[in-house]
C-alpha cells in the first residue's frame, strides 16, 4: 500500500533547503510590538509581509469592541448561520458593509477563503461556466471546483483573450460568470476593469470582483478597484475579506441582485460551518467605521507604498509589476536567493 504522504518527499526536501539557507516558511511572531513590528527568533523584526494595510489591529476602538463582544456573547457561536449561529451582531456587520459599499445585500462568511468558496458554489452550478483570470487566488479555483461549473481560464489581465473565449464558447444554455481581482496578491497589479466592462457589455455575462486586497485601499470611498474605476454599478458581485484592511477574521459577499439572499441557502461553505465569533465580528464593525471616518489612512498607505516601490527600484531590484500598490513583489533570479 502506498503511503499517502510519499508524494510530499520532494516538498520536504525543498523546505529543508530553505532552512539551510537560514530562512523558514511561516516564521513565528513570538511577540507583537506594533501593527508593523514583532519579535521573531529573538529579534525586533519589521513585518514586511503583513496585510494590515490600514493599521487597525491595535486600534483602540476595535480592541474595545472585540473585548465587549467577548464579554457579552462569549467565545464562539457554536452553530452555523442557518442554525443557531446568527446573532444580531452578524446582521449589524452585514448592514455596515452593505452601507459602506453602497449595495443592498451583504452576506458574511467565516473566513475570506470561505467567502470565495461560498460565492462560487452558491452562484454557479453544473450548467454554468466560470471564466477566471489565470492568476486567480486558490480560493477562487477551489470555489469553481466546488460549484461543479465548467472552468475556462483566460490570460492574466487580458480582456481581449476573454472576449475571444466567450465568442468561441457561445450560448451554452447556462449562466456565464467572470471573476477578477481588484489587486492580484502575487504581483500586486490591478485588473484593467474598464476593458473587461466593455467585454461585459458585448457578451452580457455577470461580473464578480474579488476586492480582498483592494477593499479599504482603492477608490474615493475605499470600496476597492470598482470604486476607483467609477464602475461599482458594473460589479454584479463583490467579495472581500476581513484579514487585510479590516484586521479581523472573516469574509463577505455583496450584491444588488434581488435574489442574492438565496445564496445563504445554496452555499454549503456558508450553511455548514460555524459563524464568525462575536469578538471578530465586533472588531470588524469597528474597523469599517474607522475606514469610513479616516480616509487619510488610504492616503498614508499609498504614500508609503510609493516610497517603498520607488526605493526598491532605485536599488536596481526587479519588481513584480509597474503599478504602485500595497502588494509589492520582488523577483529573484533563483530559488536560493528567494
Amino acid at each position: 500500500m502506498v503511503d499517502l504522504l510519499d508524494k510530499n518527499k520532494a516538498l520536504m526536501e525543498r523546505m529543508q533547503r530553505v532552512a539551510e539557507a537560514g530562512s523558514r516558511v511561516g516564521p513565528v511572531n513570538e511577540k507583537l510590538l506594533s501593527p508593523t513590528r514583532a519579535m521573531i527568533d529573538g529579534r525586533d523584526t519589521i513585518l514586511a509581509g503583513t496585510n494590515n494595510y490600514m493599521g487597525v489591529t491595535f486600534e483602540a476602538s476595535c480592541i474595545e469592541a472585540g473585548q465587549q463582544a467577548l464579554a457579552e456573547h462569549g467565545t464562539g457561536t457554536t452553530g452555523s448561520r442557518i442554525a443557531n449561529g446568527s446573532y444580531a451582531i452578524h446582521e449589524e456587520l452585514e448592514r455596515e458593509l452593505a452601507g459602506f459599499l453602497g449595495m443592498k445585500h451583504c452576506i458574511v462568511f467565516s473566513t475570506g477563503y470561505q467567502a470565495n468558496l461560498g460565492m462560487m458554489a452558491g452562484l454557479a452550478g453544473p450548467k454554468d461556466t466560470i471564466f477566471l483570470d489565470a492568476d486567480s487566488h486558490s480560493s477562487i479555483y477551489d470555489g469553481c471546483t466546488l460549484s461543479g461549473a465548467q472552468l475556462v481560464r483566460f490570460r492574466h489581465n487580458d480582456a481581449t483573450d476573454l472576449d475571444k473565449r466567450l465568442t468561441r464558447m457561445g450560448d451554452t444554455g447556462g449562466g456565464h460568470l467572470v471573476v477578477l481581482e481588484g489587486i492580484y496578491s502575487m504581483l500586486g497589479d490591478r485588473a484593467p476593469l474598464a476593458d473587461f466592462v466593455e467585454v461585459k457589455k458585448k457578451h452580457g455575462f455577470q461580473l464578480l470582483v474579488d476586492e480582498a486586497h483592494s477593499f479599504g485601499v482603492l477608490g474615493p470611498n475605499g470600496c476597492g478597484l470598482a470604486d476607483e474605476a467609477g464602475l461599482m454599478h458594473e460589479a454584479d458581485f463583490v467579495v472581500g475579506t476581513f484579514s487585510k484592511s479590516i484586521g479581523a477574521i472573516g469574509g463577505f459577499g455583496a450584491s444588488n441582485h434581488p435574489l442574492f439572499e438565496t445564496v445563504r441557502y445554496s452555499s454549503k461553505p456558508y450553511m455548514f460551518t460555524a459563524s464568525p465569533s462575536p469578538a471578530s465580528v465586533a472588531t470588524a464593525i469597528a474597523a469599517v467605521k474607522v475606514l469610513a471616518r479616516e480616509p487619510e489612512r488610504r492616503d498614508r498607505l499609498q504614500s508609503n507604498s510609493a516610497r517603498l516601490f520607488h526605493g526598491l527600484r532605485g536599488l536596481g531590484l526587479e519588481l513584480g509589476c509597474d503599478e504602485v500598490s500595497p502588494v509589492i513583489a520582488v523577483k529573484c533570479a533563483d530559488e536560493p536567493s528567494t
